[in-house]
């Protein structure tokens, strides 16, 4: 599989969390290539499983989440719609971007700015709260109340495209990457035989609160669980303490409360035994920040690993990403799937 056609294919699609129908829908297709049968959940989760045929054989889930931030319409005035946030939307870089209004068909607009020549000074002190901001989409309060009704999804709208050989840039990467490292390496393992049934998960909802993983994890009831999500990559202007990982610096394993002591050592050993580029971080609290905090404690509790993609820029339009970093993520996945079992939680 071409790892950046995927990517450009599956982030030009709109999904932002509660509407991820157009992405779920490619992702069920695309996975339906190496499962035995897929499916979609109530919750929107597209989920798949390859069974080994033994009987009550254990399961191992896979999981990535395919929604992405976004925004909701909540009201019009003089034909500029007021909007509020879904999930963690950077308000610091919403004047004058572009916007997709999800519609039918889709209809563009542009948050609306001032330009510098009418400023005062006072006005560029600071940040506008997103209640002080509006998308002009070109229509008359009548057109707009007629055409755009409350409730009305959108995303920030830009390109998706590669900037060399190995650098993509680009919106929703946070982390259908990490769903694009899941498919290739559910490929690599396309003819290796498994004494476990695989679930591959691609959840919904996380960026507003871990909201598909915990329903869809409990449905699946997995002994173990490998989550993958994206994870910041350093800029020379992050302090070394905050953020240590490096774009193209290879797949991240985190350790820490959230993860089980067993598998995130499967991990690096596996990783450092097949030459995986890898790198190292610590979640010290029990709540990382995704899916593998409600996975982990589902029901009894699932042995839970976590691997991370670095990404520079989160949660903006143009996020930054490795090809690389993304096959790296794939083959500690497809190798640490042949590893898993035993005693290991």
């Amino acid at each position: 599989m071409n790892i950046a056609e995927v990517l450009m294919e599956l982030c030009s699609l709109n999904g932002p969390s509660g509407f991820e129908g157009p992405v779920a829908a490619r992702v069920r297709e695309m996975l339906g290539e190496f499962m035995d049968e897929t499916w979609i959940d109530t919750m929107g989760n597209v989920i798949g499983v390859r069974r080994c045929g033994i009987p009550n054989a254990r399961k191992l889930l896979l999981d990535a989440h395919i929604d992405e931030i976004g925004l909701v319409v909540t009201g019009a005035e003089e034909g500029f719609l007021r909007f509020a946030s879904i999930g963690g939307l950077d308000v610091r870089m919403l004047p004058a971007s572009g916007v997709e209004i999800l519609t039918d068909p889709p209809r563009y607009g542009v948050i609306a700015t001032l330009p510098p020549h009418v400023l005062k000074k006072e006005d560029t002190a600071g940040v506008m709260g997103i209640e002080d901001l509006f998308i002009d989409v070109g229509l008359t309060q009548e057109e707009a109340e007629a055409a755009v009704p409350l409730g009305t999804p959108g995303v920030l709208s830009c390109g998706v495209r590669s900037i060399d050989e190995q650098m993509m840039v680009g919106k929703a990467f946070d982390d259908r990457a990490g769903f694009v490292a899941i498919l290739r390496a559910v490929e690599l393992l396309a003819y290796v035989k498994l004494d476990f049934d695989l679930f591959v998960m691609a959840s919904v909802q996380e960026e507003v609160g871990v909201r598909g993983a915990a329903p869809g994890v409990y449905a699946v009831a997995p002994d173990w669980s490998f989550v993958v999500d994206v994870d910041f990559a350093k800029t020379p202007d992050t302090k070394p303490f905050e953020v240590r990982a490096a774009l193209g610096g290879g797949v991240i394993i985190s350790s820490g409360p959230n993860m089980s002591p067993s598998l995130t050592k499967l991990a690096i050993e596996t990783a450092k035994q097949m030459e995986i580029k890898h790198q190292l971080s610590v979640e010290p609290g029990g709540n990382s920040g995704t899916n593998a905090r409600a996975i982990q404690i589902s029901r009894e509790g699932v042995a839970t690993a976590l691997l991370g993609i670095p990404l520079r820029y989160m949660h903006s339009p143009r996020e930054l990403v490795s090809l690389e970093d993304i096959e790296c993520t794939a083959r500690l996945l497809c190798e640490m799937t042949k590893r898993v079992g035993g005693d290991t939680i």
